[in-house]
């Protein structure tokens, strides 16, 4: 099965709709990619600029090989996170997801939420066997979630950066 040729698709949870992202979000792609306390785990360069965020849009539009959801509440047009799958090995069934959410918006179960409908939707419609995370060490709240989601904590990942952790979730199968 080919992973990487496949669109984007919408994604409704209880709270949430998890949509492609557009270039309508670049003024929540800029807040979300400039924000100190959300950079500071991740090693990026932030965004300064609207420019600087429609050009990140731009990338993720152009790119075939990844699922990139824009995540927002229910009956709402603002992003307020992000989530996607990427890295993908067809030999293995396996890819890695990565997530971000505003400030403002952390602490409500957003992105267990968003998380849990996005693996399903891995593993259910991609064949999906294996999903890794990396995760900075002293990032508590990303820790907490993949916990919660059932990945196991396989430790530091890479002589290059020893602050990652990698996580790994398995199915069952």
């Amino acid at each position: 099965m080919n992973k990487i040729s496949k669109k984007t698709p919408t994604l409704i949870t209880e709270r949430l709709t998890l949509r492609p992202l557009s270039v309508n979000d670049a003024t929540e792609i800029l807040l979300l990619r400039s924000d100190r306390e959300i950079n500071k785990y991740l090693d990026r360069k932030p965004s300064k600029t609207l420019e600087d965020a429609l050009q990140f849009i731009k990338i993720i539009l152009e790119n075939r090989e990844t699922f990139y959801w824009a995540i927002t509440k229910t009956g709402e047009a603002e992003l307020i996170g992000t989530i996607c799958l990427f890295d993908f090995s067809n030999d293995t069934n396996k890819c890695e997801i990565g997530y971000e959410l505003r400030t403002e918006f952390q602490g409500q179960g957003i992105m267990l939420e968003a998380a849990k409908n996005v693996i399903q939707y891995a593993m259910e419609n991609l064949g999906i066997q294996s999903m890794d995370a990396f995760t900075h060490k002293d990032n508590q709240s990303s820790t907490s979630l993949l916990q919660k989601l059932h990945f196991k904590d396989l430790g530091s990942s890479a002589v290059e950066n020893p602050n990652l952790i990698v996580f790994r979730l398995t199915t069952k199968k």
